[in-house]
């Protein structure tokens, strides 16, 4: 039996969180070209309208078939698994991935601000 991972987060957020997997979802359905139904039929659900139901926040994509629907996206089921992790099961997500997130961002602002730098110092010797 699964558990509720949501308990602790309040009725709205969970509402809106999974809306905005939902759209993500979507957004890597039409990426990939299909359309509800043929989804359905890549990963194995009779009914086209779960997957309605899932882009508008109201189902979510069942643990048992996040491999299956990784790969009819051609995502890295890890990396989906994870992102979804951060919509269905934000506590968790931030309890694994707090620090190790704001460590990723912060070096990447790091690299930007140097990439500007150096472009900017490459613009001025031009001068």
């Amino acid at each position: 039996m699964f558990t509720h991972p949501q308990q602790g987060v309040a009725h709205g957020d969970v509402l809106r969180l999974r809306q905005e997997a939902g759209k993500w979802l979507k957004g890597l359905r039409e990426a990939a070209g299909l359309s509800q139904r043929d989804l359905a039929k890549v990963v194995g659900i009779d009914y086209y309208t779960f997957i309605s139901q899932i882009e508008s926040g109201r189902g979510r994509v069942p643990p048992a078939q996040m491999r299956v629907w990784s790969e009819a996206f051609k995502v890295p089921s890890r990396d989906f698994a994870v992102t979804l992790m951060k919509y269905y099961d934000p506590l968790s997500y931030e309890l694994i991935f707090g620090d190790e997130i704001a460590v990723t961002a912060a070096e990447q602002a790091r690299d930007e601000l140097e990439a500007r730098i150096a472009k900017l110092e490459g613009l001025m010797a031009r001068r």
